[in-house]
């Protein structure tokens, strides 16, 4: 298969697995809202045109052209206005926006639809219909996950010698090549071979490539280290020097974007295995992937201004930056074109996924409107409301009436859509590559 094929094979792979992602998102709120009796007339994959719909009972299920997202129509998503009226005309078009959006809710009413609409549920009920989606995504991202690394693994640097460097050069020194005047590497002229397995350092076993690559960071000068070469143990007694190396995190992980610090070094290049992971080490990978996540969505206004210049001006495009459907496609196109096993990169496929569904779960638990978060805030506001006046013997002061919150759910939206052109426009003509 050529390699455009393999990139076109990624594109169509990952569009798929967008659009399982938005129909089982969607899945949530119409399993829940059905559960809740709520009628649900439409449950809609993607914008745009209909390319496929079937009628099956008092749902209408369907495909749209454009899979950038999706949504389930429910009846009555907003109570009436304060004079009980669905439908109202005002000459201010924040009224306007008001009640259009009321309106619209009520767009499919059918008689005896009275007690089957949104507002009307409990707002506890609320919260479980609108916190499904995002949950449904939560829940496919850790199958996803889970799955793949504790029966597929993940590619690990490993004690086993894959080369042995003959020069000390600093790692910020962008080459690779020895130059005249670079000290001999400790690991050479001790004698260390490529295809060797240190077993213990200083006497201590060592099984991991973190623990012995922290066992020798923290060393500077004498030291002994022992490897099982063709069946028997030898020990060897190298004399680490100090060296400009890449920063690792507390997790053992290298920081990006990359950073310097002088540690110890020995001069030697780890060799890298697949194996699964276990339970415990899947949990802790998938808690920093939730925190990351977490961190991600936070810093992402500061993040506009390099995306503008990355776009617009002469700037680099970082490897942290935004990355919109385009974006991920092309990855996921480039990743299909790597010469690597089939199960390491069916483990980066799925790990793609996994980080567009924790994406997609943490972006629509913001309590913004029109996100599903914004609607959980409005019905955990309502409980307070009510409860508060229950406490205080007051009168019930009804359902929250979200629709009031339009106006502003129009500039939110119109905020994301500007920060979506401005992704796709950088993902468009100054990509982030696969590294």
């Amino acid at each position: 298969m050529t390699e455009a094929l393999l990139y076109v094979l990624g594109i169509v792979l990952f569009a798929l697995g967008l659009l399982v992602s938005i129909a089982w998102h969607e899945l949530g709120h119409l399993s829940t809202a059905k559960l809740f009796g709520i009628r649900v007339p439409q449950y809609m994959v993607g914008f745009g045109p209909t390319i496929w719909s079937k009628k099956r009972g008092e749902t209408e299920y369907g495909i749209k052209a454009i899979p950038a997202g999706g949504y389930i129509r429910m009846i009555g998503m907003f109570p009436p206005g304060e004079d009980g009226k669905i439908e109202a005309r005002s000459t201010s078009p924040w009224r306007s926006m008001i009640e259009d959006a009321r309106e619209a809710s009520y767009e499919e009413l059918q008689p005896g639809d009275e007690t089957r609409l949104f507002y009307t549920r409990k707002p506890w009920k609320r919260v479980i219909v609108m916190f499904a989606g995002p949950f449904m995504n939560l829940v496919l991202a850790l199958g996803l996950f889970y799955g793949s690394l504790m029966t597929l693994g993940i590619e690990q640097q490993t004690t086993k010698v894959a080369g042995v460097q003959k020069c000390v050069i600093k790692q910020d020194a962008g080459r690779d090549a020895c130059a005249a005047g670079d000290p001999v590497s400790p690991a050479f002229k001790a004698g260390l071979r490529e295809g060797d397995t240190i077993v213990a350092f200083d006497g201590t076993p060592v099984s991991d490539w973190n623990t012995l690559s922290d066992r020798i960071r923290d060393t500077i000068g004498p030291a002994t280290i022992t490897v099982e070469r063709a069946g028997q143990r030898l020990d060897l007694h190298p004399t680490l020097v100090s060296n400009q190396v890449l920063k690792k995190d507390e997790d053992g992980q290298i920081v990006r974007p990359a950073a310097y610090v002088p540690a110890g070094y020995l001069g030697f290049q780890a060799g890298s295995a697949v194996a699964p992971l276990s339970f415990v080490e899947t949990t802790e990978r998938m808690g920093d992937l939730l925190e990351n996540g977490v961190e991600s969505v936070i810093a992402l206004p500061g993040k506009i201004p390099g995306l503008w210049d990355a776009t617009f001006g002469d700037g680099e495009r970082a490897e942290d930056s935004p990355v919109g459907v385009v974006g991920a496609a092309r990855i996921t196109g480039e990743l299909m074109t790597v010469d690597a096993p089939p199960e390491r990169i069916l483990v980066m496929f799925m790990n793609l996924l996994v980080y567009f569904n924790v994406s997609l779960f943490l972006f629509n638990m913001l309590p913004l409107l029109p996100l599903d978060g914004g609607h959980i805030a409005g019905a955990l506001w309502e409980s307070v409301r009510r409860h508060t006046a229950r406490l205080f013997k007051r009168a019930d002061p009804g359902p929250f009436d979200v629709a009031k919150l339009m106006p502003a759910a129009y500039v939110v939206a119109g905020v994301f859509v500007c920060f979506t052109l401005l992704v796709l426009a950088a993902d468009l003509v100054n990509p982030v590559k696969l590294t």
